[in-house]
């Protein structure tokens, strides 16, 4: 992968004026700069990872779902903890300007058939980029966005339902389009290597995470689904953003979460422990991965960073414990469909469709996928412990599907644990009032409430007793566009899928 870094490198400055190709702070406008398709491609890829695990999505969704909590002694992150309004702008405004208008450049570009790779990758990545954005914020601009070189500069808000048939078209007009003998230059595409079948792999996985985050709504039709799903090709290897790719020694060539802690900024270090949630659901079962996750096993109350009560009774109080630090490899890859996911997802229609036993093949593949994405070797966990798939229900089995999901997300897929979260309901939210007691919550965390969220202990009465549903309007869309709706009041605002009852 080295070699494929520095001959990228090499390439883009040879074809495109690009000094780095992971710096996607360009200006995709300057078309005359751009030959060829091909060499927006690395940009785009990279700058869409970036946000998937960046600051926003990153940070932000991986404290909404409880992975982390802000440690007592910082402050960085307890806007997020205590539920404040939050717009997530900066990542809307990379995917917008930077990622988006690479692919828009691509599509442009790659018109002939000679280039219809090309073409098929850019509309798939920009498919499922427009997904995380309307999933993200709901309601946005969509069929006028982007379009400021046709004089459309204040896009209309499209309703997210509208914006979701949209995509599925788009999706299904691609998998009619033939690339079998198309060619992709592999040193371009850092996904799949210009791989053209695990390209229609990722579409089709596309197209079944559309469909299926429908589940709770009218427009959602499970028999349709399973018969795609029973037809199509299934994605077998997770599109990533290699870890090799990034070079930890080098600012602003890092994964974006190390750029965080990186060069004596220090935000994981100061700022981030591991939420009791999370890891005393991993502790409690005995999940190896909590070893490869965090540097310890003790974890603190959500949102409950000014606590000076000695919580357990061994002494130390809340604020003076060593809790357990999120570890984040210098070599993490980042994945737009893991296959876990893409096996959950798979799982999860069998189950609806009261087939259990091929629910359980493919619940039992996502496991092992993110065991082994984790280095751990045998699958007792599968098969004595406590992710042995129990068949019962199926909503039942939809929770363990749901849960499992949950854990195999963490460090890789924040914004996309968050998004399930909220059409699943799992994991479930508890009534627990830690701050009324806090023994007595200490006390039965393992027992009673493992793996169910808690209230943030700051934020409890910001949303009425509820958990993060939306972040608001991007402030750069509200105060600049003439046709934006009025600002949400709070982060609890449901996007149109999010139907199922519960918090």
């Amino acid at each position: 992968m080295k070699n494929k870094v520095t001959a990228i490198a090499a390439a883009l400055l040879l074809a495109a004026g690009c000094s780095n190709y992971l710096d996607v702070n360009h200006d995709p406008d300057a078309l005359a700069e751009i030959p060829e398709a091909k060499a927006l491609l690395p940009a785009a890829q990279v700058g869409i990872a970036n946000n998937l695990m960046g600051w926003d999505f990153g940070f932000g969704a991986g404290f909404w779902v409880e992975y982390w909590t802000q440690s007592y002694t910082a402050s960085q992150f307890k806007a997020l903890c205590e539920f404040q309004p939050e717009d997530f702008g900066t990542a809307y405004l990379s995917l917008t300007r930077e990622a988006m208008a690479d692919l828009n450049r691509m599509i442009a570009l790659s018109t002939g058939d000679e280039d219809k790779g090309y073409y098929f990758i850019a509309e798939a990545l920009s498919i499922f980029t427009w997904q995380i954005i309307t999933d993200v914020w709901g309601d946005m601009p969509y069929s006028e966005a982007l379009k400021g070189n046709e004089g459309i500069l204040h896009p209309k808000q499209d309703k997210g339902e509208d914006i979701y048939a949209d995509l599925l078209a788009r999706v299904d007009k691609l998998l009619a389009l033939d690339v079998s003998e198309s060619y992709v230059d592999g040193k371009y595409d850092f996904i799949y290597e210009g791989d053209m079948e695990a390209w229609r792999r990722f579409a089709n996985a596309l197209k079944i995470k559309l469909m299926l985050r429908q589940s709770e709504t009218p427009q959602y039709d499970n028999a349709a689904l399973l018969s795609f799903i029973e037809s199509a090709d299934l994605l077998t290897a997770s599109a990533k953003i290699s870890g090799s790719t990034w070079d930890d020694n080098r600012e602003g060539k890092r994964h974006p979460l190390r750029e965080f802690e990186a060069g004596g900024a220090g935000y994981f270090a100061a700022n981030v422990i591991g939420c009791k949630t999370f890891v005393d659901y991993l502790s409690v079962n005995s999940d190896p991965r909590l070893k490869t996750l965090f540097s310890g096993d003790k974890g603190a109350f959500f949102g409950d960073f000014d606590s000076h009560a000695d919580s357990d009774g061994n002494g130390t109080t809340d604020d003076k414990e060593t809790y357990c630090k999120a570890v984040i490899s210098p070599n993490l890859d980042i994945m737009l469909i893991s296959s876990w996911e893409a096996n959950f997802h798979v799982a999860e229609v069998y189950a609806r469709a009261g087939r259990p036993d091929e629910a359980q093949e493919y619940y039992e593949a996502g496991v092992k996928a993110s065991l082994e994405q984790h280095g751990v070797s045998g699958y007792g966990m599968v098969d004595t412990g406590y992710a042995k798939w129990a068949a019962g229900s199926t909503e039942s089995q939809v929770k363990q599907i749901a849960m499992q999901k949950w854990v195999a997300s963490c460090t890789y897929q924040h914004i996309e644990a968050f998004l399930e979260r909220n059409r699943t309901k799992y994991p479930a939210v508890n009534e627990i009032d830690i701050a009324a007691d806090r023994k007595k919550a200490f006390s039965e965390f393992p027992e009673k409430v493992v793996g169910d969220l808690t209230i943030s202990v700051r934020g409890r009465a910001r949303l009425n007793g509820n958990l993060p549903a939306s972040p608001l309007y991007p402030e750069e869309y509200i105060f600049r566009n003439n046709n934006a709706p009025a600002q949400k009041p709070d982060i609890g605002q449901k996007v149109w899928w999010d139907k199922k009852s519960g918090k």
